[in-house]
């Protein structure tokens, strides 16, 4: 090769310089494929990477974080946003920094979400070893903090030469890309490793322009799904996330009218269909309808669609018919294969358009009435769940008050804990792919964070709407500091910061399996002499919220109003009761370790009670 053929970089400058000429087409556009990134510096990123960052910082825009943790959750909310068409990096030190991005990489993979972690490592020379934050195994001196991402990440490697992120680089953004195998690619960066140099080809850095796959789907899986189609009396679809991720929102809904099948959401799916859609029969599993479960029960063949089928959605394989076949429409083919489901290993829409060419199929009347029958009811009952006036504040309340108020292009946003059930119950659904409920790893804290992704990106693209994130109490105390993030960015968030007093939905479960309340609400803590309330409007205050707290739904909607008229970020603190308002229909049996053994008469009940709902359980793999 011609040393005009070459440009000498270091490996930071190299891995900067190469992701800054990725790009992506959407829609015809073309556009920035790494919409910049998170970062908090220290000794293991600051003087390599972070001097190659500042170069860029115009094309590669890195956000100060305030917590790596929390980082990891903004980029994933910022992949989510961008139906996991485009990502965000996030950079930490080594040692605790990058150790603190375990969790957000446990939701990243769990939820299917690409994020990029360039982090810090100890020295390949191993000269100046044992060196600050260094964890030292005597018996394997390869073996670092940063191993313990292997189980958490889809794609990991350690760069120890230069050259090697001519093939590393390609290979993180290809699993991160691939509707199969998407989720989060790790690579460790030795300190020293990152300021080496090496004579790159030149070309290595030509602009490059990516395209999300679509997978044909097999057509003798398509023709077996078809025969058993035909012979349906029943049939029921399950709507996942991985509709809006194929962009096949439409397909899914031209399928479901062309042979008026019903359709029921999960958590991830919420937002596939509009609310008042005739064939929407509502949310399905532990945190569903009773009208989506009802139809679950009675249904003959079940075609689940961009779904990984996970016991929310199944009620823990309760919410079926024993006799109930399956047919999984998935990219990936460990989801496909799930409980025997015959599988169809594809994009989803092509496999919708495949299947509904080739479908010569009506449903019987008879059960697409008796399913909207169900939900009518169901919309009786939410209706009633939302409304305030006679009983004390509850989530349900509040989520009715935004709902009736916000945009329909809004981004709605709850993560862990009571809010995202509550959110998945009643939330009553205005614009498609505009509700993201983080229940892949129910992740405390995604709430503040993600909604702050979600809006950098929703900033790229509906600039003019609102993120608006549904927060407790107990996750706000748990990561709340990129509510001075979204200040500092000027990336406005609407907080509705709902207070019951400590971790009231573990305290219910708690309840619900014959315990005693103990250590989840404030005032049940035997450690606490004196429990008392923090000041939430003067915490969010002091950070540069526009902050102020209400008593009453009623107050709350008109806070609302004063936020969404704000150009800053806004929180807005209303107690809600830690017993009562909860939604008390729509949930499926869900499986919990209770005592086998116990000399407590409530929890010894409480067992067996649980346990009579066993036999319901499909004996799938």
């Amino acid at each position: 090769m011609k040393p005009q053929d070459t440009i000498r970089l270091t490996t930071a400058q190299a891995i900067v310089r190469w992701l800054a000429n990725q790009y992506i087409e959407i829609d015809g556009d073309e556009l920035r494929l790494c919409g910049g990134g998170f970062g908090i510096f220290g000794h293991g990123n600051v003087t390599c990477l972070g001097e190659a960052l500042n170069k860029v910082h115009d094309e590669l825009p890195l956000y100060r974080g305030q917590n790596e943790q929390s980082m990891g959750f903004a980029a994933s909310g910022y992949a989510k946003q961008w139906l996991r068409q485009r990502f965000m990096f996030c950079t930490a030190s080594a040692g605790p920094g990058t150790a603190n991005l375990l969790t957000a990489a446990g939701l990243a993979h769990a939820n299917r979400l690409p994020m990029l972690m360039l982090c810090g490592d100890t020295f390949i020379t191993r000269l100046p070893d044992p060196v600050l934050q260094q964890m030292e195994h005597y018996d394997d001196p390869t073996l670092g903090v940063n191993d313990a991402f292997k189980p958490v990440v889809r794609y990991w490697d350690r760069i120890t030469h230069p050259a090697q992120i001519i093939q590393s680089l390609p290979n993180a953004i290809a699993t991160m890309l691939d509707p199969a195998d998407c989720g989060p690619a790790f690579l460790g960066l030795p300190q020293d490793v990152q300021g080496w140099t090496y004579d790159y080809p030149a070309k290595l850095f030509d602009k490059k322009i990516h395209r999300i796959r679509r997978q044909t789907p097999d057509e003798a899986e398509i023709a077996d799904a078809i025969a058993l189609l035909r012979l349906a009396e029943r049939p029921m679809i399950i709507a996942g996330g991985g509709v809006q991720y194929s962009k096949a929102v439409n397909e899914l809904t031209r399928f479901a009218e062309s042979h008026q099948i019903p359709v029921v959401e999960t958590i991830a799916g919420r937002a596939n269909l509009l609310n008042d859609h005739p064939l929407n029969i509502g949310p399905i599993g532990v945190t569903g309808s009773d009208s989506a479960n009802r139809i679950a029960q009675k249904a003959d063949v079940i075609l689940a669609v961009g779904t990984r089928l996970q016991d929310f959605t199944t009620g823990s394989w309760t919410a079926f018919d024993h006799d109930a076949k399956f047919i999984s429409i998935n990219a990936a083919r460990h989801d496909a294969g799930k409980h025997m489901s015959l599988p169809v290993v594809g994009d989803a829409r092509l496999s919708l358009l495949a299947l509904s060419s080739a479908l010569d199929y009506q449903t019987p009347q008879s059960w697409v009435q008796f399913a909207q029958a169900e939900r009518k009811m169901w919309d009786a009952y939410v209706a009633d769940n939302v409304a305030y006036g006679n009983g004390p504040n509850s989530y349900a309340q509040a989520i009715g008050v935004v709902n009736a108020l916000c945009d329909k292009r809004d981004r709605v946003v709850a993560a862990a804990g009571g809010l995202p059930a509550e959110v998945t119950a009643n939330w009553r659904t205005l614009d498609i792919g505009t509700v993201d409920v983080e229940f892949g790893f129910s992740c405390m804290g995604y709430e503040i964070a993600g909604a702050w992704g979600a809006r950098i990106a929703q900033s790229e693209q509906e600039p003019d709407k609102d993120t608006i994130t549904f927060c407790g109490d107990g996750s706000y105390l748990m990561l709340n500091s990129d509510i001075y993030s979204s200040v500092l960015s000027r990336k406005k968030l609407i907080v509705l910061l709902l207070d019951n007093g400590g971790f009231a939905v573990i305290n219910k479960l708690q309840n619900n399996t014959g315990n005693e309340s103990f250590n989840n609400l404030l005032k049940d803590c035997p450690t606490i002499p004196e429990p008392f309330g923090v000041d939430f409007v003067a915490h969010a205050a002091s950070m540069g919220a526009q902050a102020e707290r209400v008593n009453h739904p009623a107050e709350l909607g008109e806070a609302f109003m004063r936020a969404k008229a704000s150009d800053k970020t806004c929180v807005i603190v209303m107690n809600v009761d830690a017993f009562e308002g909860w939604t008390q229909q729509g949930h499926a049996w869900w499986e919990v370790g209770t005592p086998h053994t116990t000399d407590d008469e409530n929890v010894r009940r409480a067992h067996f009670d649980w346990e009579s709902s066993r036999s319901k359980q499909r004996r799938g793999v």
